[in-house]
């Protein structure tokens, strides 16, 4: 048995850390989560889903976004065309990237920037995600399971996977 955990040990150190990293941070963003009720959205969510106005009022779209309960609905043309959620928000992307990165950590400084600027990529991404599947959703509604449940998280989870890639072959501990 010994030998085996030898021979596997930067496999399971990955494993080890990455379940870990992954685990204490999902565990810390559920007790912020807890911290809301049913009647008011998450922070996070609020500050995205503005965000995601501005971006598209700065596009010239008269649009609006209105917190109802505990989601925001963005109105264009008098049309409640998106509701935005806290699993838009991309908390639980930035989880999964940064376990990841932490498992493949490199030196400490590296590790910490490509952490801090690869969430803030993401972050400024989903905005964009955001603001461009409204547009087309209110343009093309009939294509809301490609765009909603299909293009628009390939973009997300494609950006992260271009990211691990960039990270492993040239930063990580691992990379040549």
């Amino acid at each position: 048995m010994r030998k085996y955990i030898q021979q596997y040990r930067p496999f399971l150190l990955f494993l080890g850390t990455f379940f870990l990293v992954y685990v204490v941070l999902t565990f810390l963003y559920q007790q912020y989560l807890s911290s809301f009720d049913d009647t008011k959205s998450d922070g996070i969510t609020a500050l995205v889903s503005q965000q995601v106005e501005s971006v598209l009022q700065w596009a010239g779209f008269q649009v609006s976004v209105t917190p109802v309960l505990n989601e925001w609905y963005l109105t264009y043309q008098n049309t409640a065309v998106i509701r935005i959620v806290e699993g838009c928000n991309a908390v639980s992307v930035f989880i999964l990237f940064v376990s990841f990165i932490a498992a493949f950590a490199g030196r400490f400084v590296n590790t910490f920037l490509f952490i801090i600027f690869g969430t803030a990529f993401i972050y400024l991404l989903n905005i964009l995600r955001i603001a461009a599947l409204s547009i087309l959703l209110y343009r093309f509604p009939a294509y809301s399971h490609l765009l909603h449940g299909v293009l628009f998280p390939l973009v997300i989870y494609g950006t992260v996977f271009v990211l691990w890639f960039f990270w492993v072959t040239k930063y990580s501990k691992y990379a040549n």
